[in-house]
């Protein structure tokens, strides 16, 4: 129960961040959110929990927001600049990896006490962190893109649902199997493995239903136009 109902406070804060960040930084909030979401979620995502019943990791939440970060800035700024999130996430991510891996390559003093944490956040097997940034690059293009396309069927301020939805739901669908592929399949029976699938997208295209709301709260916003 304390999980269900912290998990939905958890879901309100990250949504709620997400709007400020916008409002009071416009693109150059959505930009740095991009880049902020991405980090955060492969923290997260180390931290395993049960909730209604489910065990899953941490991070779905966070990175939903970042398929709503892009779907936002290709309704007000265009497909050019979706991209350029998708881009700047990809590097925020690709160098935090480098950076952190080259960071445990460091001999600790006999008293440091940070290291074996650090392992534990950072030390990913090599095909978990492939798996990440892969997943990510090929979801978050294919995200803009379909959601571009969608807008041209679509087009009028009420359909932003259908674009919103019809792009993340799709494009999470595609993040979902590449990850747990290139992460997991040699790992795991492939019933196992397909239970990894099932789940990870079922929570995904949860959460990512959930957010519908907010990107129409974001679109009245009057952030600055950066």
């Amino acid at each position: 129960m304390f999980n269900s109902l912290w998990g939905a406070a958890f879901a309100a804060v990250n949504f709620a961040l997400f709007l400020l960040c916008y409002k009071w930084f416009g693109r150059t909030g959505l930009y740095a959110w991009v880049a902020l979401a991405t980090i955060v979620a492969n923290v997260q995502v180390v931290k395993t929990i049960e909730l209604a019943g489910l065990v899953m990791t941490l991070g779905n939440t966070i990175y939903a927001t970042i398929f709503l970060a892009t779907d936002l800035l290709n309704e007000k700024f265009g497909e050019k600049a979706a991209r350029r999130a998708v881009y700047l996430g990809f590097f925020s991510l690709l160098g935090t990896t480098v950076m952190m891996q080259m960071a445990l390559r460091f001999e600790p003093q006999p008293g440091d006490i940070a290291q074996s944490s650090l392992e534990t956040i950072f030390g990913l097997m090599p095909q978990i962190a492939a798996g990440s940034l892969v997943a990510y690059f090929v979801s978050q293009l294919l995200d803009v893109r379909i959601f571009s396309l969608l807008r041209k069927i679509f087009p009028k301020p009420g359909q932003l649902w259908i674009r919103n939805n019809g792009s993340t739901l799709l494009s999470q669908l595609v993040d979902t199997v590449i990850f747990c592929t290139i992460a997991f399949v040699t790992e795991y029976p492939f019933d196992v493995w397909l239970d990894i699938v099932l789940t990870t997208y079922l929570i995904k295209a949860v959460v990512s239903m959930l957010s519908t709301p907010f990107i129409y709260w974001a679109r009245s916003l009057r952030a600055p136009e950066n």
